[in-house]
């Protein structure tokens, strides 16, 4: 295992999208080219599965050295309301695009801490949403909670609004890490906002767990895991950490790259995490997460079912995913379009009455038949193209890597069809690299994504 660490241990995305937003038309998106796509794609899915939302909370009181996201640091909780009021503007923007009242499958709050705000501008944020929409059948709503500040209030003032998930960044339990990455939250704030959750009646709770992390063991990783039984989420994300700052600046540079483990070293701290949490009954999903049999995660999956897209895995698919917010990316299938990156340039948008993205990409049809093979991938470790004639010139180009992936064991080539197998799961990343024509036909000159392992 050492040997295949070390030969795929490279930089490499996490295929939240095809292509890849390095990848993406350097040109961007035309905003009425976007717009026609929303247009097509709500007609096509709208009555049949209805839409995703998801909505991007930037602000942090702290920074938490660890993170890639976009935030916006401050303890001036009086950006709330402005931010609430632009985001509403730019929903009704979207819903000029739409040709009938739309369906909400899914909504997902992220950050950001999307706990920074207040319950009551939560419940005005999502009522004003709901109000200009209809419900599907089994509408799946979440949001992202830090266990120092997700208050009973906020619990049951966004079950109240229907959500009925929530997930924790938990990231590691052990004090030395969490110093090292201004994350400190004691394991009693963890337990009690857990057991607030139950006792307010969400379906589903999630934890965040980061491995790779500056000052991890295998002792504190097992320290870490042994805190969370205690608990049984039914979900946990356990996540390769991403250091990545030359795109984030000095937010990942609060320690030494000589804190963190690395390769071999690091690549142990996730088979101890796996072993341990399959030992207390989680199943592996997909990449990087894992969930319980009573889970809807699982069961999705059980039914292959199982989706993937900027928020990352979903039980459920929605062909249309609206991103509203600032950096927000939104997904038609066919296009993908992202938001700008800072609040004054996106209030300026908002003022304006113009859907503020400033980058984009529209699919081509080779793109969409490697977009397709990558979800496959991704979701369900396989994929097939025994009914797609023309795409076997794609595959022939792809078949000297993928050949070599076979010989050291990470799939199986069946024909018309490849799997990846038990061996090759923590490589799946890799095995999707091959796919990516993208990239192999204009290889990167500086590092744009994180490691793989």
């Amino acid at each position: 295992m050492s040997k295949l660490i070390s030969k795929y241990n490279v930089p490499g995305p996490r295929y939240t999208s095809y292509p890849t937003v390095p990848y993406w038309d350097e040109a961007g998106i035309e905003l009425n080219i976007w717009k026609e796509s929303v247009k097509k794609s709500f007609i096509e899915s709208n009555s049949k599965e209805g839409i995703s939302i998801y909505i991007h909370l930037p602000f942090c009181e702290s920074l938490c050295t660890f993170c890639g996201c976009n935030k916006r640091i401050t303890k001036n909780h009086q950006v709330e309301s402005p931010y609430i009021e632009a985001l509403l503007e730019e929903w009704k923007l979207y819903l000029k695009l739409f040709s009938e009242k739309p369906t909400i499958s899914e909504i997902h709050l992220g950050g950001g801490t999307p706990t920074f705000f207040k319950p009551k501008n939560l419940k005005w944020m999502i009522d004003s949403i709901l109000e200009t929409a209809n419900l599907s059948k089994n509408p799946s709503f979440s949001f992202e909670g830090h266990p120092n500040n997700t208050s009973r209030e906020h619990l049951q003032t966004l079950k109240d609004c229907g959500f009925n998930r929530v997930s924790y960044g938990v990231q590691d339990l052990d004090f030395k890490v969490q110093q090292a990455i201004n994350r400190i939250q004691p394991f009693k704030n963890v337990k009690k906002v857990t057991d607030d959750s139950r006792t307010v009646g969400y379906e589903s709770i999630s934890f965040d767990l980061v491995y790779g992390l500056p000052h991890q063991t295998i002792e504190s990783i097992e320290f870490t895991i042994k805190k969370v039984k205690e608990l049984m989420p039914e979900r946990i994300a356990f996540y390769s950490y991403a250091h990545v700052p030359w795109i984030k600046g000095n937010g990942q540079r609060g320690f030494s790259d000589e804190d963190l483990p690395k390769d071999a070293e690091k690549r142990a701290l996730y088979e101890r995490g796996l072993e341990l949490l399959e030992e207390a009954g989680y199943h592996e999903i997909g990449m990087d997460h894992f969930a319980l049999e009573k889970d809807e995660m699982y069961q999705s999956m059980k039914k292959q079912e199982l989706h993937r897209n900027f928020m990352g895995y979903t039980a459920s698919k929605t062909q249309l995913m609206v991103g509203l917010g600032v950096s927000s990316i939104s997904d038609s299938w066919y296009a993908f379009a992202q938001n700008v990156k800072t609040l004054e340039e996106y209030y300026d948008a908002i003022e304006k009455q113009e859907i503020p993205i400033f980058r984009g990409h529209l699919l081509t049809e080779e793109d969409l038949k490697i977009r397709q093979h990558i979800l496959n991938l991704m979701c369900h470790f396989e994929s097939s193209w025994a009914n797609q004639k023309d795409i076997g010139d794609i595959i022939k180009e792809n078949l000297p890597r993928l050949q070599e992936l076979e010989e050291d064991g990470l799939l199986e080539i069946n024909g018309e069809s490849i799997k990846v197998t038990e061996k090759g799961k923590p490589f799946v990343r890799n095995i999707c690299m091959a796919f990516d024509l993208r990239m192999l036909r204009k290889k990167p000159t500086t590092q744009l994504f994180s490691m793989t392992i």
